[in-house]
């Protein structure tokens, strides 16, 4: 069998697993949807400071990509419980007994995690659309934004897994994924501008892997008359957050990919 119909049963078979656990599917939107209705709502009146938006941007049109950024983040960080079930099942080592592609195996489950933080994100994209947002880049900017948001997905994949493969525990797995969230969205631009932050926190907002993906998403939703007072730019911000990204997971990856054929071997 060849690399490529390998992947994609595989890719198949890890979506059909994921749907047949809905409630897990529903606890994993939940998070996202509730900083969606609840933050967005509460924090409206941010926009009427003088000085800490542009002109006519709303609190939801500037969180809405922070939120959608919080989601792809998240998702990422828990798919290493389901390489801990294989693991721990045995399910692993019975593909390993079989021809499929050794390569195929881990390729399939991060398509399949990309796969899964895209749709949630339009999900997302859909109900902020009903409370008032949208893209101002149309068409283009919403593929735009999923293309980011299903790199950063994948990039951060490759956190989980590396450490499920390595404690095999998936307790394990969600306290470092739960420890690794919160700092890195609160000391982020998703929720808040540099302008309003202490500036120790400014400062580590300007090297987190989150800004930058945020940056990139917020430079092809926002109207471009609020690019100059956000520090966005176009399509400038797009290629740099791709290039950190990419930085991002080849480290990531590497290290699932070095952990992997220790288990396969």
């Amino acid at each position: 069998m060849s690399l490529a119909s390998d992947t994609w049963y595989l890719f198949v078979r890890a979506l059909k697993k994921v749907l047949r656990n809905p409630i897990l599917l529903f606890f994993s939107l939940l998070q996202p949807i509730i900083f969606l209705v609840l933050f967005t709502q509460l924090f409206t009146r941010f926009s009427s400071v003088p000085g800490l938006f542009p002109p006519g941007l709303t609190y939801l049109e500037y969180a809405t990509p922070g939120i959608l950024l919080q989601n792809g983040f998240s998702s990422a960080l828990q798919s290493g419980t389901s390489i801990v079930d294989e693991l721990n099942s045995g399910m692993l080592e019975k593909m390993l007994v079989t021809p499929v592609n050794r390569s195929a195996i881990l390729l399939g489950r991060l398509l399949s995690d990309a796969f899964r933080v895209v749709v949630q994100s339009v999900i997302i994209l859909v109900l902020a659309y009903f409370l008032g947002f949208n893209v101002a880049a149309g068409a283009g900017g919403i593929a735009s934004m999923l293309v980011v948001i299903a790199f950063f997905g994948l990039a951060w994949s490759g956190i989980s897994l590396a450490i499920g493969m390595r404690t095999r525990s998936a307790e394990t797995v969600f306290g470092i994924g739960g420890f690794l969230t919160f700092p890195l969205l609160f000391m982020s631009d998703a929720l808040v501008p540099t302008s309003a932050m202490p500036s120790w926190i400014a400062t580590v907002s300007q090297f987190n892997p989150i800004s930058y993906a945020v940056d990139a998403v917020r430079s092809v939703s926002v109207p471009s008359n609020a690019f100059s007072v956000l520090g966005l730019s176009l399509p400038g911000n797009v290629l740099s957050a791709l290039g950190y990204i990419a930085a991002i997971a080849v480290v990531t990856l590497g290290a699932t990919l070095y952990l992997f054929r220790k288990v396969v071997s």
